[in-house]
């Protein structure tokens, strides 16, 4: 019989429940991961309507009803940001596209040029939400990410047809200070946003938030109100989208969208 009290059977036994406790927690982990994706997703998607204005910032949505609204009304699509082109729809299920991991893999990204938006990395694929309505493109939403003042700010930016105008925004994840660059997820301040527009009249990605009041969109379009005390954040925010309004980002996709060469 064991010496349940000797030094050799107290470390078998640690060594015994570790080694089942891994176990359970790998079979857990490997068990869970589809329900943890499709959670992933839904949250995605309900961001992307709510940058669309389809949807209510905080409102629970759940997976049948984002489902509905994306039948009904969303086509998603993978493009090719080095030439702005469309992949077939039926060559890949943009949906089922993880932007992040194909970023964060070399296969499927490459280096960023020199910027100031933190980006270090460019996926070779983005995903691109076609918002329809009455069977024609209503508004084009696409995702946006940088380096804000304590970790990465994620994103999506909805334009209308001219892939120019803001028809709305949502940063949906960051870590700004609360109460300061937290503010960037305001809906009061997400709705200065509208009617802006992100480029100058030379096509060149312009959109900025400066500090102070901005005027009204007719007199004053690529300029968004500084958030009070927060000109990192801010400038975080600006930096971020002109990256990925330019070419280094979705500026080749908009250009062929804004030339009818997308449809």
């Amino acid at each position: 019989m064991a010496n349940i009290n000797s030094t050799r059977y107290t470390v078998l036994f640690a060594i015994t429940v570790c080694v089942i406790c891994a176990a359970l927690v790998s079979v857990a982990a490997v068990s869970l991961q589809p329900a943890q994706k499709a959670n992933a997703r839904l949250y995605m998607e309900k961001n992307v309507l709510v940058a669309a204005g389809l949807a209510e910032q905080g409102k629970a949505l759940t997976v049948p009803e984002v489902q509905a609204v994306f039948d009904r009304a969303i086509k998603a699509r993978l493009v090719d940001l080095g030439t702005g082109e469309l992949l077939p729809a039926d060559k890949a299920d943009a949906r089922q596209y993880d932007q992040r991991a194909a970023r964060n893999d070399p296969a499927t990204s490459r280096a960023a040029p020199a910027n100031e938006a933190g980006v270090r990395r460019v996926p070779n694929l983005g995903i691109v939400y076609f918002i329809m309505k009455d069977g024609q493109v209503d508004q084009v939403v696409v995702p946006v990410e940088g380096l804000g003042m304590w970790g990465t700010i994620y994103g999506f930016l909805s334009l209308a047809p001219d892939a120019n105008t803001v028809r709305g925004l949502t940063y949906y994840e960051h870590k700004e200070t609360p109460g300061l660059g937290a503010e960037i997820s305001n809906p009061s301040w997400l709705e200065l946003w509208r009617g802006r527009k992100a480029y100058d009249d030379k096509g060149v990605a312009a959109v900025k938030v400066i500090k102070g009041p901005a005027g009204k969109p007719e007199v004053d379009p690529n300029h968004i109100d500084g958030l009070s005390g927060a000109t990192v954040t801010g400038n975080a925010v600006t930096r971020l989208m002109q990256f990925w309004l330019s070419p280094n980002g979705y500026g080749k996709f908009l250009q062929r969208h804004r030339e009818g060469a997308t449809s």
